[in-house]
């Protein structure tokens, strides 16, 4: 473990919020291991709360004597480190803008299965849950994947296919994640909003067929989507008709 220069610390069998970094230490390349998938959960609440900075919660990345946490940091620090964004300072921030916005809809996607308490069961909390649900699907999914939309169109170095610039850059590998995460979570209400996103639905599609990424994901390392992550499909929280 200690060969490793890039030490992930998340909690094993969920993708969660540390898939977006393990995505960008994917397409980075990085010489990294996955303690928690490696060591177990033990591992990881043995690294929360340490240090001279103690991290909240993970996921946390450990670099040499440095320790970092909150998934937007970390991924814009590899980001950065790997030259996964232009280096001029406004494409920069404007990245981390995107990271950040990224995170603001998985909280809201979290909520909605558990609207009141996080300690409490989504047994506990159903109705509210399809309360909230439904505002998510109907309300924020669509607003918030059609400003990505408008950010593509808005691009014109890119001809509408990147976030920033003329290429690729980190951000679109957690927009990805995210779309990945709402077809799993709300399959029904995504058929009614991907017709309105054409551009986010093929920036998916190509992140899914990138060299790194696509044998990432078909190796054992991937965590696949269940009922204990961040998002999860509950059919009595997405769209009760498909064909709407």
């Amino acid at each position: 473990m200690s060969d490793a220069k890039f030490e992930l610390y998340y909690w094993p069998g969920i993708p969660g919020r540390g898939e977006f970094v393990r995505l960008v230490l994917e397409e980075a390349g990085a010489d990294w291991v996955d303690v928690g998938l490696q060591s177990g959960g033990k591992a990881v609440t043995d690294m929360i709360g340490k240090g001279p900075v103690p991290a909240y919660a993970p996921p946390v990345l450990k670099v040499g004597d440095v320790v970092i946490s909150q998934a937007p940091n970390i991924c814009s620090y590899l980001g950065e480190r790997f030259g996964l964004v232009p280096q001029d300072e406004a494409s920069r921030l404007h990245a981390r803008q995107f990271q950040l916005t990224v995170a603001d809809v998985v909280a809201e996607a979290h909520d909605t299965h558990h609207p009141l308490a996080v300690m409490k069961y989504y047994d506990e909390q159903k109705d509210a849950a399809k309360q909230r649900a439904e505002d998510f699907r109907t309300t924020r999914i669509p607003k918030f994947l059609g400003y990505f939309e408008r950010v593509l169109k808005a691009n014109t170095q890119g001809g509408g296919k990147y976030l920033l610039g003329r290429d690729f850059s980190y951000p679109e590998l957690a927009l990805y994640q995210l779309v990945e995460g709402l077809l799993y979570a709300f399959p029904n209400a995504m058929r009614r909003v991907a017709p309105g996103i054409p551009g986010v639905m093929a920036l998916r599609q190509r992140i899914s067929e990138r060299p790194r990424i696509a044998a990432y994901k078909q190796s054992n390392r991937a965590q696949p989507f269940n009922q204990q992550g961040i998002f999860r499909h509950y059919p009595e929280l997405d769209d009760p008709n498909a064909t709407k």
